[in-house]
């Protein structure tokens, strides 16, 4: 074990001492001493745990098995932020109005259509020993937290049990559960039946959700290693840095997210793994034809009517008089939950749920040696929400599109809801590997994915859409894609430092459909309307769209791009026009520019020179990082500190995407989601790697890494990633044990 800083007892370590004593005394009704030999085993097992904190306070959590790891690792994530553990695991459980009351209700319903702790419970009774380890492990660090930090007090999760682990397993921000329309479900079982599933309008300058990974083969690297760029875009503070070592083959660094016990997007000495959203259709519709009866519900499947499932589903819910509890009778057929409908055509939701092999998957594939091993990770198929993208030390460079595709018959169009009544429209099995959108090592030596069709993976030598199903890939290209392809296909001398520049290359390819248009009608202005814009119309053309924190053209882009997309979002028949004709939202874009390009630019003219004082504002007195509190949505004031920020939203093609809006009738606008953590990693004979984390570490203010790195964070630099227990020790600011 290293110790590095000695254990001194303080007025807090004093009083958990007591309570110690106390649990220690105590006995449960059938006479067993329960809290002395948890305790015992809480203690006996920190004991065999060391975690290090590096200069950056990242953690670094050495055991002899993989579950001193996790016990290790989780106990180090409630260190840094225990509130954002629990309301995960409220958001997973459907507990969520437990702590924030009635307007929760519907959030927990949804997700209870789906979670049932007695079935998990069973699920964890069934499961493989090695996997009961860990989520027994999982439990017990963060038990032994709440022990020893008897300050901390839960909003409503006081006791973790094993189980809980299944179900939170996938690691995405938005799972496959979210796709279930709140309002919809709401009205449903409230009596007030909708008629068709409502499509909530986005808000005008939400950020594309997704993330972006690279992978380059030695043969267009530098020193001949594989690399790979981990670029997840989430909100940000959803996920945390980690290192995880065990005496079991266990050595894993990169993004967790907070709760979960398995790296999500990182790397260990072999194999590196990056999730990107994905549009495979992971998710199918039902409609159900309803037939009502005396003694029940019941729908037409084929020539018969089936009787529809019920469940009492309880939902409580915190008040200012003390908790209460709602009552609510849910539908299912064979193929889900019923989440809306009219009077007699109800709508169910068909999607993966295999929590255990969802929770082996993600886990395993840490502890992977080289491609096949990864692959054989990947025929668990529930990593149902998407792509990865992958590099190894062999030199292997790989993508895998999707990893939940169900084979469905393609005379339906699966975009919209289906018969359910029809025998037809049953999944057929799901798609192995072989058959779904993949690359491996591809002649072009490198591959992308930005959340975009992977009909562009390697560029022009891609696969080929029509050779595949529609419902194989339904997100279509982006402008990151288009951007992306440009700047790794013609580059052969890739470095750590320098894919690290491809990663955040600044050009706003969105800007090179879209102000050729602005041009064309400002020449078919008369000499009047000309004059009013020529100085605006003469930064535009002579700027190379690119975005940067001294470029005023980049400001006046941006919010010209800003209100076309706000009066766009607000013409009901031009949305629905585009949908019909099968176009893409960016091809709309370009026609709404063509109609309002001129107007959308003296408004956005206007608004600059309102809210900053003159329309040629830079970019970065604009665009800022600011991290104020640890709070789950995060306050902003244009008065307290922040950082300039250069890169701008992924929806105009920045590859290093940063959603930005206004808050609390701020003036400047500041990020909130994109580039949540970025590493990128060279393999060889050791492994290398430079990140940052959005931020800090800690989401407790008081601490010397709530924002730490927001500076380095905020003008796109990475610092060395300790990785070796000799650089790790080297590095260490401090060193203990769970609970020292």
């Amino acid at each position: 074990m290293f110790i590095f800083s000695q254990f001194k007892p303080t007025i807090t370590t004093t009083l958990t001492l007591l309570f110690f004593s106390f649990l220690i005394t105590s006995c449960s009704p059938d006479g067993t001493n329960t809290a002395k030999t948890n305790v015992e085993r809480w203690e006996s097992q920190a004991k065999a745990i060391t975690i290090m904190r590096d200069e950056w306070g990242i953690p670094h959590v050495y055991g002899k098995t993989d579950a001193d790891a996790v016990f290790g690792m989780v106990y180090a994530q409630a260190e840094d932020d225990f509130n954002r553990i629990e309301i995960n695991y409220l958001n997973a459980m459907g507990r969520l109005a437990e702590a924030e009351g009635k307007s929760a209700l519907y959030r927990d319903l949804r997700m209870k259509l789906f979670i049932n702790p007695e079935v998990l419970k069973q699920h964890f009774d069934a499961s493989p020993e090695p996997m009961k380890k860990l989520m027994v492990a999982f439990a017990d660090g963060l038990n032994y937290y709440l022990y020893k930090h008897p300050e901390v007090t839960p909003k409503v999760i006081s006791h973790f049990e094993p189980w809980m682990a299944l179900s939170f397993t996938e690691g995405s921000i938005g799972g496959d559960i979210e796709r279930v329309n709140l309002a919809d479900l709401k009205d449903f079982y409230q009596g007030n039946k909708s008629a068709t599933l409502a499509m909530s309008k986005p808000f005008p300058h939400a950020e594309p959700t997704g993330s972006n990974g690279f992978a380059i083969a030695p043969g267009n690297s530098k020193t001949g290693n594989a690399l790979l760029l981990i670029n997840p875009h989430t909100s940000f503070y959803f996920r945390a840095e980690m290192h995880m070592v065990s005496e079991q083959g266990l050595n894993a660094y990169g993004a967790v997210t907070w709760g979960q016990f398995f790296i999500y997007q990182g790397f260990n000495s072999n194999t590196g793994w990056m999730h990107t959203s994905s549009g495979a259709d992971a998710i199918d519709w039902y409609e159900e034809d309803i037939v009502q009866k005396n003694d029940g519900v019941y729908y037409r499947y084929g020539d018969e009517l089936k009787k529809l499932t019920s469940q009492v589903i309880n939902l409580p819910y915190k008040t200012d008089t003390g908790m209460k509890t709602k009552q609510v009778t849910a539908y299912f057929t064979h193929h889900g939950p019923i989440v809306a409908g009219t009077d007699n055509k109800w709508l169910s939701i068909k999607l993966m749920n295999e929590p255990v092999k969802a929770l082996q998957q993600s886990y395993l594939r840490t502890k992977t040696t080289d491609y096949d091993s990864y692959k054989d990770t990947m025929r668990f198929h529930t990593n149902s929400s998407n792509n990865t993208v992958y590099a190894d030390n062999s030199g292997n460079i790989a993508y895998f599109h999707g990893n939940f595709i169900p084979k469905r018959d393609t005379k339906f169009n699966w975009s919209k809801p289906v018969d359910g009544s029809d025998p037809a429209t049953e999944w057929q099995g799901l798609h192995s590997i072989e058959e779904t959108v993949g690359i491996l090592n591809p002649a072009t030596g490198w591959l992308q994915n930005t959340n975009n069709w992977p009909y562009s993976v390697i560029g022009d030598t891609s696969p080929k859409q029509d050779d595949y199903p529609a419902y194989m890939a339904t997100f279509p290209e982006n402008y990151r894609g288009v951007n992306a392809v440009n700047i790794l296909k013609d580059k052969k001398d890739f470095t750590i430092d320098s894919l690290i520049t491809a990663a955040y290359d600044p050009h706003l390819a969105a800007f090179d459909a879209l102000l050729p248009i602005l041009f064309t009608q400002y020449d078919l202005l008369d000499d009047a309307g000309k004059a009013e814009l020529s100085k605006q119309i003469e930064m535009l053309k002579g700027w190379n769209r690119k975005s940067s924190i001294d470029s005023k053209a980049t400001s006046l882009a941006i919010f010209w791009g800003r209100e076309l997309r706000e009066q766009a979002l607000q013409d009901d028949a031009g949305l629905a026009s585009y949908k019909m004709r099968n176009i893409t939202f960016d091809q709309y874009m370009l026609e709404v520019a063509n109609n309002i390009g001129i107007l959308s630019l003296k408004v956005a003219v206007n608004k600059l020179t309102t809210d900053f004082g003159q329309w040629d504002t830079p970019w970065g007195e604009i665009n800022r990082f600011q991290r104020l509190t640890g709070d789950i949505v995060q306050p902003f004031d244009d008065s307290q500190p922040s950082y300039p920020v250069g890169f701008a939203s992924s929806r105009w093609g920045s590859l290093a995407a940063y959603g930005q809006r206004t808050f609390n009738n701020t003036k400047k606008i500041y990020g909130t989601r994109g580039n949540s953590f970025v590493a990128v990693v060279e393999f060889g004979d050791k492994v290398t790697a430079k990140a940052i984390t959005a931020g800090g570490q800690s989401g407790d203010p008081l601490s010397p890494h709530f924002n730490d790195q927001a500076e380095l964070y905020s003008q796109g630099k990475l610092r060395p990633v300790h990785y070796y227990l000799e650089d790790v020790k080297k590095a260490a600011k401090s060193s203990y044990y769970p609970g020292q």
